[in-house]
C-alpha cells in the first residue's frame, strides 16, 4: 500500500445565527478593518445590510463587484479595493463565486501581478510567498461549499476557461456557517445550488482515488442531499431542511479532495461555453453520464442507492435522481437551457482538457464526450 495524505483542517462555526459571531471573532484578534467580498445582487440586499449590524465597532468597507462565473479582472479589483481602505482582514460573504473571489483577494493585494499568474497549471506559476490577510467565510448558498475549500476557481477575462488556484494557504481562517443566511434564497436557486452539493459528494464518492475518510463523508453529504433538498426547495423556511443543505455542501467540497468526474468535466465546458450556471449544468448532465458510468462500478451505486433509500438498489439510482430533479424543478434537456448543436464540438474540447474527468470512474476519450453531451441534448 502506498502512502496517503489525510487533512481537514477548517475551523466551522455551524448553526443558526453563526454570523453574529464574525464581529467579535475579528475584534479579539486585533482586527478592525474587514474588506467584505460579495456579489452584486446581495449587496443590495437586506441580508448583507443586516449581517452588517452585527460588526458593531469594525470600520467596514464592502465589495459588492462579483458576478456570474468570477473573473480574474474582478479579483484584482478586490484587490484594489482591499488597499484604498487599507483593509486589515476579508470577509467572505455569498455563494461560490464571492468566497473563491475573497479566497484569492488577499494574494492578489499583497503579492505582484496578476491572480492568473497563480493558477497551479501556470507555466511559471508564482509561488505564494507574503503572509495573506485573516481571511473568514460565510456561505450564504449551500451548493459549492468554497467556503472549506483550498481551491479558488476564476475565469480568465477573454475565453472564460476557468483556471484554479490551488493551496492551503487560501483556506479560511475560520467558517461561520449559519442556514439563516439561506433562508432568503428562491426556490430555483435551492434546486440548482442543491443539485451542485449533490453532484460533488456522488462524484468524489465515485473517483476512484484512495481516500475512505471522504468516502465516508460523501455518503453522509449524499444521505443529508436526499433527505432534504426537496423539503428545502419547497418549504423554504425549514431551517432544519437548509442546515442539511448547508451541511451537505460542506461535506461534499470536503470530499472532493479525492476530485471529481466527468459530470463535472462537462459542467465546466457548459459555463465556459455557454455561461450556464454551474449548479444547474451538473444538473442537466448528472444523470446522462452517471448512467454511462453504472456498469463501471455498480458496487458504488448500490450503497448511492441505500444511502438515499432508493429502492431497487443501485440500477434504480440514476432513475430516482432524475426524479428528485424533476420535484425540484429542473427540467428540459441542455437545448431547453439554451444550448446548441454547433457548441458541441468546443463542448467537447473543452470538457476533455478538464482535468476532474481524470479521475472518473470511466475512462473518457473525445468520442465519448461527443456522446454524453448529444445524449443529454
Amino acid at each position: 500500500m502506498s502512502l496517503s495524505n489525510f487533512a481537514f483542517p477548517t475551523a466551522i462555526r455551524f448553526g443558526a445565527g453563526a454570523r453574529k459571531e464574525v464581529g467579535p471573532h475579528l475584534r479579539e484578534r486585533g482586527l478592525k478593518r474587514p474588506l467584505i467580498v460579495t456579489d452584486k445582487a446581495l449587496a443590495a440586499l437586506p441580508v448583507l445590510a443586516e449581517f452588517k449590524t452585527h460588526l458593531q465597532g469594525l470600520d467596514v468597507a464592502v465589495f459588492g463587484g462579483v458576478f456570474g462565473n468570477p473573473t480574474a479582472s474582478q479579483v484584482m479589483e478586490g484587490a484594489a479595493a482591499f488597499k484604498a481602505h487599507g483593509a486589515d482582514c476579508v470577509i467572505g460573504f455569498g455563494g461560490g463565486a464571492a468566497l473563491d473571489v475573497a479566497k484569492v483577494v488577499g494574494i492578489a493585494a499583497t503579492h505582484e501581478g496578476d491572480i492568473l499568474e497563480y493558477v497551479w497549471d501556470h507555466p511559471q506559476v508564482r509561488a505564494i510567498t507574503n503572509p495573506l490577510p485573516y481571511f473568514v467565510a460565510l456561505p450564504t448558498t449551500s451548493g459549492t461549499g468554497s467556503e472549506v475549500g483550498r481551491s479558488a476557481v476564476v475565469s480568465e477575462n477573454d475565453t472564460h476557461l476557468k483556471r484554479v488556484v490551488f493551496s492551503a494557504a487560501i483556506l479560511a481562517r475560520q467558517v461561520f456557517a449559519d442556514p439563516e443566511l439561506t433562508l432568503a434564497l428562491p426556490p430555483h436557486v435551492t434546486a440548482a445550488t442543491g443539485m451542485d452539493a449533490l453532484t460533488h459528494n456522488i462524484e468524489s464518492y465515485l473517483s476512484p482515488a484512495y481516500h475512505p475518510l471522504c468516502d465516508g463523508i460523501a455518503l453522509e453529504g449524499t444521505r443529508l442531499a436526499a433527505r432534504s433538498l426537496a423539503r428545502a426547495v419547497r418549504e423554504p423556511g425549514d431551517i432544519a431542511a437548509r442546515g442539511d443543505m448547508m451541511m451537505s455542501s460542506m461535506m461534499g467540497a470536503i470530499a472532493f479532495q479525492k476530485d471529481l468526474g466527468a459530470v463535472h468535466a462537462c459542467a465546466h465546458a457548459l459555463g465556459a461555453v455557454c455561461d450556464l450556471h454551474h449548479g444547474l449544468a451538473n444538473a442537466l448532465m448528472i444523470d446522462t453520464v452517471l448512467a454511462w458510468n453504472y456498469e463501471t462500478v455498480p458496487e458504488k451505486f448500490d450503497e448511492l442507492a441505500h444511502v438515499c433509500r432508493v429502492p431497487g438498489g443501485g440500477a434504480a439510482f440514476v432513475g430516482w435522481l432524475k426524479a428528485l430533479k424533476a420535484e425540484i424543478g429542473i427540467t428540459g434537456s441542455l437545448s431547453a437551457h439554451g444550448v446548441q448543436a454547433a457548441q458541441i464540438p468546443r463542448l467537447v474540447k473543452i470538457a476533455h482538457g478538464d482535468i476532474c474527468h481524470q479521475t472518473n470512474p470511466r475512462p473518457c476519450t473525445p468520442a465519448d464526450f461527443e456522446r454524453l453531451f448529444q445524449a443529454a441534448l
